[in-house]
Order: C-alpha cells, then structure tokens, then sequence
C-alpha cells in the first residue's frame, strides 16, 4: 500500500511467520539477509564452527521458505548479512568468499556502508570517516561477486562501483 518496491527482511523470512506471504502477494522481490540471533543480541560474541557453510545453509532454508510462500526464484536476492551477528574476521572472510554463494544463482547484495568493522581496521574511526574503508569494501566485494551494493554515500559509491565492475567485465 505504502508503495515499497522491495522487501529487505534481515531474518530471512524467519522472524515473522506473515513476512514471505506479504512478499508473494504484492509480487515485490524479497532480500533474504542472514542474521546469527536477533538484533537484541545479534553481537553478543558471535560464533560459528564455519562460517561460510552456516550461512550457506541458512540461504538453503530462507529461499524454501520463499519458494514455499509462493515467491519466484527471479525475485529472490541473498544478502550474507555484513555485520549482522559478526565480528571483524567474519566480515572480513564473508567479503572474500562471495564467489562461495553464487551457486544459488540469486543476485547478491552486500552492505559494508560505514559499518564498525570498517571503524575498527581503520583505528576505531568515527562513522563520518569511514569512506575509504567502504568504498574498499564495496570494490572487493564487487570483484568477489556482489550484484547489488547498499551504500549511504551514494554518489561517491556509484562511482567506486561502476570502476570495479568494468574491471571486472574488463
């Protein structure tokens, strides 16, 4: 009703039950975000025994999820949820291994923007002064597989990406 041409949903369809059938009747593409916890304690001491994989099989099971409701593979878009329940080497590796995910044939969409990982390699660095460190991010991220970039510095990170991407195409 409000016009949304998008759902983003940073619990992959898990947190609300109605949340997969909303997307499927008003037929708006859906990111599927993984998330460890919920964002009360999403970092509190985030842990995995492998990373990647876990957040392969989370994707496994947030695409049924959309399948099930009725959402069409082409509307679907994976996120691997860039600092949402992660420390700085989660981060860090799931930027690196992108390429791990294109398996699943979906758009990938990656949101470093100013995040505190990007702070913290940068010397704990205020938000207001994390541009380099995200348009370094958005460039490898982009030579590692991201389709879809969520910024806040839009014009400067349109420019980094449209670089990396004829790079890539290069």
């Amino acid at each position: 009703k409000a016009g949304a041409s998008m759902i983003n949903d940073i619990s992959g369809l898990r947190f609300d039950p109605k949340m997969a059938k909303v997307a499927a009747k008003h037929k708006v593409p859906v990111v599927i975000m993984h998330i460890k916890g919920t964002p009360r304690d999403m970092q509190k001491n985030p842990t995995y025994r492998s990373l990647i994989p876990e957040i392969t099989a989370c994707f496994h099971e947030c695409i049924q999820i959309a399948r099930d409701a009725g959402i069409p593979d082409d509307m679907i878009v994976i996120d691997p949820g860039i600092g949402f329940g992660k420390t700085v080497e989660h981060n860090l590796e799931i930027i690196k291994c992108l390429k791990d995910f294109e398996g699943f044939d979906k758009p990938i969409l990656i949101g470093p923007s100013r995040k505190a990982f990007i702070g913290k390699l940068l010397g704990d660095v205020p938000t207001s002064e994390r541009l380099e460190g995200t348009a370094s991010a958005i460039a490898i991220g982009i030579f590692n597989g991201a389709n879809i970039i969520r910024v806040h510095d839009v014009k400067e990170m349109v420019r980094v990406a449209k670089i990396a991407d004829g790079i890539v195409r290069a």
